[in-house]
């Protein structure tokens, strides 16, 4: 059973979502926060496994509350109706595993919280091609050319979610030698862990 915490300070729309989800077999919501202090606390209390986050929320906004659950065991998704491309890298970087708009197909968000669940980081489109502008994306594209076959594959079942250990079993290696690829993929994409070197293969189609 996936727990799920709803954060969104319109009642309507946490009813409309509680509602929704709640008729899912694997999914549960455990709690609605009204804004992103109460988000920050309910997740202590209750120990969700999926936060849906709005952005703009009164008290403490969404970024401020990803802030304050860093390195938290809680996986959190942005679901907003900001459409500012602005606000995508700045959550991703905070350490939010998804991003979605509010206009998403309800069973495409029940799907978003499995993968997310799962391990993956999963984008909307909208907010894939705003992670794509810049020079800095021009610059880690030219990175990424400089990793190996084995390194490739390595980051595609990394950005599937999989373990050090079940990459290890489906490429049929040692779990220390998958432990160096992961190490040299970070290393040469110049990111710090695995949720960002997962964000570039669904940024760059390797995912």
């Amino acid at each position: 059973m996936i727990r799920v915490l709803i954060a969104d300070d319109h009642p309507v729309v946490r009813q409309g979502l509680r509602t929704f989800l709640e008729i899912q077999e694997d999914i549960s919501v455990v709690g609605e926060a009204a804004d992103g202090a109460e988000a920050v606390e309910m997740t202590g209390a209750l120990a969700p496994d999926v936060l849906l986050l709005d952005l703009k929320m009164p008290v403490l906004d969404g970024l401020g509350a990803l802030a304050e659950l860093s390195g938290r065991d809680v996986r959190v998704i942005v679901l907003t109706s900001v459409s500012d491309r602005g606000d995508v890298a700045p959550a991703m970087r905070a350490g939010a595993a998804g991003f979605l708009y509010k206009d998403v197909d309800p069973g495409a968000l029940v799907q978003a919280i499995r993968a997310v669940y799962g391990g993956q980081v999963l984008l909307a489109p909208e907010a894939a091609e705003a992670m794509l502008a810049g020079p800095a994306d021009r610059e880690q594209a030219e990175a990424g050319s400089a990793l190996t076959d084995r390194e490739r594959e390595v980051l595609r079942l990394l950005a599937a979610g999989r373990s050090n250990r079940e990459i290890a079993r489906e490429l049929v290696v040692a779990e220390k030698t998958v432990k160096t690829h992961v190490s040299n993929v970070l290393m040469k994409l110049g990111v710090q862990d695995r949720t960002q070197a997962a964000l570039y293969a669904v940024r760059h189609g390797l995912a």
